[in-house]
């Protein structure tokens, strides 16, 4: 029996927030700090809905996971972020190169 190839992104999605999940467990999320962000000194961009979605980095505590997120609001160097895993609704903000555009989307 092989596996379905309508079913594999469920599949993925599934193991993704396992993952995040278990990584939840080693350390609250990280964001940048006030002083990183430097609102005060460059402009912010929100983003309407639809939010592009995105793939990125984030830390729980010493543990790094990559997520499909999408993209709530940037400046020239960072990312507002969200994403989920369960039940759970995760936001933080991530130096902008931890993000890239979603492949396929």
């Amino acid at each position: 029996m092989g596996t379905s190839k309508r079913l594999a992104p469920l599949y993925d999605r599934y193991a993704q927030h396992s993952s995040v999940l278990e990584a939840s467990r080693a350390g609250p999320l990280q964001s940048l700090t006030d002083r990183e962000l430097a609102l005060e000194r460059q402009p912010l961009t929100i983003y309407p809905r639809p939010h592009p979605k995105v793939s990125a980095w984030v830390r729980f505590g010493p543990e790094a996971v990559q997520v499909d997120a999408v993209l709530l609001r940037s400046t020239r160097q960072a990312a507002g972020i969200g994403f989920k895993a369960g039940d759970q609704v995760f936001r933080c903000w991530v130096w902008g190169n931890a993000v890239v555009p979603a492949v396929g989307d």
